[in-house]
């Protein structure tokens, strides 16, 4: 008997199988988005999307947390028609208005308002230990970065003020238990989460909630806010998409997303520079956008000003490019990259004692 027959004979976990044959390993789901750059910010890949695990959306108030994790689940739950969305609310900070522009149907909705980091952990776990592989669910946090513990709760209503200092542990408890539920049954949780400034002369951002929602997480996203003007008149804002984190995407990748106040979240976002990046696009002059044909190198005669690019006639054949896609997986994906920088992996140095390697 073989030491993998061994192995597979004499394991306690009914789930092991060897990893070529792993339905853990090799069967992700993956849904796309319609927003083919959020797409890339999940996984690298323009037609790839939202996958099983953790992802966290944090960044400052009014920074478009909570719709991002909406838009989510408005896709999975299109994808699957038998889906559910669990929804753990503690900041009620997604009005009526939000379900209803997105198309949500809330009867697939179980919202569940949350008043402490316990309460959200034995709800959660109580639903994941009754839900099965093959189940869809999708599970949104909003939030857990100013969620209080029972016993910070407890001592405000006793009129104490002592801090509750196991807060960190509890919230650092919560995603270790949570996580292998989510990839072993193939669900996606998204979480609002808070950051906080750093002390130093250049204080960077950090995501609140210490290392446990960090080494838990499959993705975090760190968003970041411009203005969009004509003019004076502000017209919407730019969210930059900081990857923070990530299984897929290669760390500090910045994703732009256009949300103007008169038509929402711009389907085309951020797919202009990124085409202009990898020679896709290119500028023949001051203000104007042409094509540029992968396969030789010449640019179009057409050209368009730069608000025109946003239709699917403009990129319908970009984005069905196998070029572009393979472009855009290369520039983004960790996993495009050599893992060992002088390539193939060898063995270096010789197996018999005192023989020295031929270089």
């Amino acid at each position: 008997m073989s030491v993998m027959e061994k192995l597979k004979k004499n394991t306690t976990v009914k789930e092991s199988s060897v990893l070529s044959k792993s339905k853990f390993f090799n069967e992700k789901d993956m849904i796309p988005t319609s927003i083919p750059a959020l797409n890339i910010a999940l996984s690298a890949r323009i037609d790839g999307g939202i996958s099983p695990g953790l992802t966290q959306w944090c960044g400052e108030s009014a920074r478009f947390k909570s719709l991002f994790c909406l838009l989510m689940a408005k896709s999975y739950l299109d994808k699957y028609p038998d889906a559910a969305l669990l929804f753990f609310d503690s900041e009620f900070g997604t009005p009526k208005s939000y379900w209803d522009k997105l198309g949500i149907d809330k009867e697939r909705v179980l919202h569940t308002p949350l008043t402490d980091i316990e309460q959200l952990t034995f709800d959660c776990m109580n639903q994941l230990k009754n839900i099965e592989r093959g189940d869809k669910l999708f599970i949104v946090i909003d939030s857990i970065g100013n969620l209080a513990s029972k016993r910070e709760v407890d001592n405000s209503l006793a009129e104490k003020s002592a801090e509750d200092l196991s807060r960190p542990k509890k919230l650092k408890a919560f995603f270790r238990m949570v996580t292998p539920h989510l990839n072993i049954k193939d669900i996606p949780m998204h979480v609002v989460n808070h950051v906080y400034k750093e002390m130093s002369l250049y204080p960077k951002d950090i995501v609140a909630g210490g290392q446990g929602s960090y080494l838990s997480s499959d993705n975090i996203f760190i968003i970041g806010k411009q203005q969009e003007k004509d003019g004076t008149e502000l017209m919407g804002f730019n969210f930059i998409i900081n990857v923070e984190k990530s299984r897929y995407v290669i760390p500090k990748s910045k994703i732009p997303i256009s949300v103007s106040f008169e038509s929402g979240v711009s389907k085309w976002s951020g797919l202009l520079d990124i085409a202009l990046d990898l020679g896709f696009c290119a500028k023949p002059s001051m203000g104007w956008i042409s094509k540029v044909d992968p396969k030789t190198g010449e640019i179009e005669e057409k050209k368009y000003r730069a608000k025109d690019t946003n239709t699917k006639e403009f990129w319908d054949s970009i984005l069905n490019s196998q070029e572009f896609k393979d472009a855009v997986y290369n520039r983004y994906s960790i996993s495009s990259h050599s893992i060992i920088s002088d390539g193939e992996i060898e063995q270096v140095f010789s197996n018999e004692e005192g023989e020295e390697d031929d270089e």
